[in-house]
């Protein structure tokens, strides 16, 4: 897993970023739309970038900690190049969603929300998908996988290893 920011070889991001906030710098919300739009730049929203956020806005850091901690669409560790997400809603938890997310948990070698150590796969246990007739239900980035026996998950992780 990465270990740490460069912010020199993040420079043209934080360039990106800086325009991008002189551009809104009237607006009101200016922080949630300064925060989506730093974390599609940079993948993620580690320390470095919120510091660099307080400094131009002048929102103190521990406001900018806590909105990018308090909501779930926001992150402060690095995602995998895969994000796998298992559904836990009651029509995917009834039917063993849960052996689910332990055999994916298992074969990637890593807790629920946390990222595989080469950046590949992260793994998430989300709330309904609206595949309830499918459940249970997993997503690997945009793909849906449904009726999901935990005995394939190994094959359908090599899948996208190659």
């Amino acid at each position: 897993m990465q270990t740490g920011f460069d912010i020199k070889e993040n420079e043209k991001g934080f360039i990106e970023l800086k325009e991008y906030m002189d551009s809104i710098k009237n607006s009101q919300g200016i922080l949630m739309q300064t925060l989506h739009k730093a974390q599609s730049i940079f993948g993620y929203l580690p320390i470095e970038v919120q510091k660099f956020i307080s400094e131009e806005t002048n929102i103190p850091l521990a406001e900018i900690y806590g909105v990018a901690t308090f909501y779930t669409q926001f992150s402060i560790n690095p995602k995998g190049k895969h994000k796998i997400g298992v559904c836990l809603g009651t029509a995917c938890y009834v039917r063993n969603a849960q052996a689910v997310l332990d055999k994916l948990a298992e074969t990637l070698k890593i807790k629920v929300g946390a990222t595989t150590d080469d950046n590949i796969f992260t793994l998430e246990a989300t709330r309904c998908l609206g595949c309830c007739g499918l459940a249970p239900v997993m997503m690997i980035d945009d793909e849906v996988y449904g009726k999901v026996d935990p005995n394939s998950i190994p094959e359908i992780i090599d899948s996208y290893r190659k």
